[in-house]
């Protein structure tokens, strides 16, 4: 697959804001994580017979659109390794020159067979929801892949664990940079920081992480550590 031709959208914007402090209320500028809407839509079918079929609605931070939409492909059960997408690129649509970088198309490879039954209801997947569109506890079981099963899985002493979120929390650019953002963070089974990913979501933060491995061929990654951030509710 090429390279995603490179269409930057900022991760955040600087905006006016109201700080509320007791009574008084103050006007200021503050950078802010952005949320906008991804279109993702997909072509597939045999060579001269392709069809489009869109797939979804995700609400996300801007950047690394290319590995959220192969990792979102991917926990969907929709593809199951690299070859399986040709090519994912931003399109451009000029009735609607506004949402240019928020449409995207995965061109799925000939023999990828797109079960359209499964994916018939086009789901919206919001930032805070990873499932919202599934209609039932059943459908998400059906569209999760199998997880491997745990065979000479790393063992992590405790000590290690808890130096992770610092770790994490250390190399979250946007969030330095807003004070509000998820972070999927992979990391070596000794702990080194190998890729990390921020998003308004973290689920689509760790589809980005996924996404990432996927691209570069670098799956299973059950050597590893995933770590995400969350809070307790």
């Amino acid at each position: 697959m090429r390279p995603l031709a490179p269409y930057i959208q900022p991760s955040a914007e600087r905006t006016t804001v109201e700080r509320v402090t007791g009574t008084a209320v103050a006007r200021a500028t503050d950078l802010l994580a952005v949320e906008a809407p991804l279109e993702i839509s997909l072509g597939y079918g045999p060579a001269g017979q392709r069809q489009t079929h869109s797939l979804a609605v995700t609400m996300r931070t801007p950047g690394h659109d290319a590995e959220l939409v192969a990792g979102f492909l991917l926990s969907e059960g929709i593809v199951q390794q690299a070859s399986d997408i040709q090519d994912i690129e931003h399109r451009a649509d000029p009735r609607r020159p506004e949402e240019r970088g928020n449409v995207i198309r995965a061109e799925l490879a000939p023999g990828v067979v797109l079960e359209l039954d499964r994916l018939e209801r086009h789901f919206y997947t919001s930032s805070s929801c990873g499932v919202c569109g599934k209609t039932s506890i059943a459908a998400v079981r059906a569209s999760s892949c199998p997880a491997p099963p745990p065979v000479d899985s790393p063992q992590v002493p405790a000590a290690l664990i808890h130096q992770l979120p610092a770790r994490q929390r250390a190399a979250q650019q946007v969030f330095e940079q807003t004070g509000g953002l998820h972070a999927t963070a992979l990391f070596s089974a000794e702990g080194e920081l190998l890729l990390l990913r921020e998003d308004v979501g973290r689920h689509n933060a760790f589809d980005k992480v996924v996404g990432a491995a996927l691209l570069a061929g670098q799956l299973p990654i059950n050597q590893h550590i995933i770590m995400l951030s969350g809070r307790a509710s």
